[in-house]
């Protein structure tokens, strides 16, 4: 995000070159009161992307700027997105696509000063089908208008709304760190001297892989579960149950690190697959094969995991592989993104349909997640019975829920749930998403786990060739993973042990001390389990008006 303002200070035209793919035809024109009309032509920046030359035009611009920012505005200009023609078209006639487009097209207007829609949406596709690919270039020459005019007013605002957004992350990242690391100093465990939760746990397990038809909703749900293998002399009581859900184009196998790790400590794992938003159906989707997801995902992705839920109960009663095995009165839920919604629908979470239409008619959020929430608005709107009673805590990784739940449907949760945030997250950004909505859970038993330089895909395993199907490019990827691996795994070792079986000598390891004693540079972590609204505002004094306004209940 701090690259992305950086490309801003060379003013409006690379403010808007660097909000979208690329903008533009033969010129670029835009109005800068009280000095008048501004216009470069695409011609000087084709040269400036191809050979580095800055012609008399682009030097007007060029000399405020410093060396570094023509540099970054010249790597955007030459970067090829790797985004194929049928993706784009699909992505940009779907509700969400269309969205983005429309709102980016109320930047960039066309020749007679209407909403650029229909010309970004032209030259995006064309571009992506051309030989030489998506490129800011490229775009500028299938732009389907001689001139294109900013709404340097509109820019100009989303530059402002942008800065105050990072000054109040960065405020509230630092506030809560701070008093992470005053409580850790108060802490007498020396944990060099206890079990170390990152490293694999002693027991061996079997995976078992199932496909389980829900008729009545025609879906097909693949599931894996990992069932810890009993030693002849050890008891034999049957094993606590997490079940994993994740994220929007992911699949089963993005937390395996995590299930292994549960399991190799008692945990019977069961890994699923939401067949109407994981990869093989953005696969198919990109393809042209298959629409958009349907809004009604919103609902069946908690109904797929209570119907998993359903079928291991029974086939622990009917198959003889499993009886006994699985402990329902014992079970966890996890998830990530779109999983974690749906892990705090099941904790009794219910969806706020007043607050969606407050917040979507009409979006103007810079938070992505709401583009997604406000799908819901499609629903009918009525309360649907998500909740599962089987499920005693929960841990949500880069959920969002801010709309879509509230504080109306969050503050229902009744169990122990840990919130997981990357401060580096423009996907489901960390204040509105999981900062705030910790503030209104009401259960004492709840942490929020803070690691500093993550982004929304850090918690995910590396994926294999053939289910990389999101073309993210590699920025938004963040630094090397294997750290965070490493704080959820411990962490929610910790979490699971303490408040699904009451193991009280794990409830150490739940402190801002241990999350300090296995903090790596550069992905730090950080956790508290305590936050109110009050404390938010004293962390927001010095920031703007509008800033301080989003911790408000």
């Amino acid at each position: 995000m701090k690259k992305l303002l950086k490309y801003l200070s060379l003013g409006l035209l690379s403010t808007v070159l660097t909000a979208t793919p690329g903008l533009g035809a033969e010129r670029i024109s835009f109005f800068y009161p009280p000095f008048g009309e501004f216009s470069l032509s695409a011609e000087s920046l084709e040269l400036f992307a191809k050979e580095g030359k800055i012609n008399s035009e682009l030097a007007f611009y060029a000399q405020r700027a410093t060396p570094q920012q023509l540099a970054q505005l010249r790597d955007l200009l030459q970067q090829r997105f790797n985004v194929t023609p049928t993706l784009m078209s699909q992505f940009t006639y779907s509700p969400i696509g269309e969205e983005v487009v429309q709102r980016l097209g109320e930047l960039v207007l066309t020749d007679s000063r209407q909403n650029g829609f229909f010309a970004l949406r032209a030259a995006l596709i064309l571009a992506a089908a051309d030989s030489q690919g998506l490129t800011v270039v490229n775009v500028l020459r299938k732009y389907p208008s001689p001139t294109v005019r900013l709404n340097f007013a509109e820019g100009t605002q989303i530059v402002k709304n942008l800065t105050d957004l990072l000054k109040t992350r960065d405020a509230v990242v630092s506030f809560i760190q701070q008093e992470a690391n005053l409580q850790a100093a108060n802490s007498p465990v020396d944990f060099s001297q206890q079990p170390d939760l990152r490293l694999p746990g002693k027991m061996r397990f079997q995976k078992t892989s199932f496909t389980f038809n829900d008729s009545q909703r025609d879906r097909q749900l693949p599931v894996d579960l990992y069932l810890p293998q009993s030693q002849p002399a050890q008891s034999s009581s049957p094993f606590p149950l997490i079940v994993i859900s994740h994220g929007v184009a992911s699949d089963r196998f993005a937390f395996i690190y995590l299930a292994q790790h549960l399991a190799s400590y008692g945990f019977a794992v069961a890994v699923l697959e939401h067949p109407g938003s994981n990869a093989e159906r953005f696969q198919r989707y990109f393809a042209g094969l298959a629409g958009s997801p349907e809004s009604t995902e919103l609902i069946n992705r908690p109904l797929d995991v209570k119907y998993v839920l359903d079928q291991l109960q029974q086939l622990e009663k009917s198959d003889s592989q499993f009886p006994g095995k699985i402990n329902f009165q014992q079970v966890g839920a996890i998830g990530h993104s779109f999983g974690g919604y749906t892990v705090l629908s099941l904790a009794g979470a219910n969806i706020n349909f007043r607050q969606i239409r407050r917040d979507c008619f009409p979006n103007r959020s810079l938070n992505l997640s709401v583009l997604l929430q406000c799908r819901a608005i499609d629903l009918q709107p009525r309360t649907y019975q998500l909740k599962d009673d089987r499920i005693q805590a929960v841990i949500a990784i880069n959920p969002f829920g801010s709309s879509i739940l509230s504080q109306s449907g969050v503050s229902q949760i009744k169990v122990p749930v840990m919130l997981v945030g990357g401060s580096q997250d423009i996907v489901t950004p960390v204040i509105p998403e999981q900062i705030i909505p910790f503030t209104w859970l009401p259960n004492p038993n709840k942490y929020l786990v803070l690691i500093e330089n993550a982004t929304h895909f850090t918690a995910l395993a590396e994926p294999l060739a053939k289910n990389d199907v999101l073309p993210v490019p590699p920025a938004l990827l963040g630094p090397d993973r294997r750290p965070a691996y490493a704080y959820l795994n411990a962490l929610s070792l910790a979490f699971l042990e303490t408040h699904l079986l009451n193991r009280q000598e794990y409830r150490s390891y739940l402190q801002p001390s241990y999350a300090q004693y296995i903090s790596k540079q550069p992905l730090n972590v950080s956790l508290i389990n305590s936050l109110t609204t009050e404390q938010l505002t004293q962390a927001l004094n010095g920031t703007n008006r509008q800033s301080s306004a989003l911790v408000k209940p």
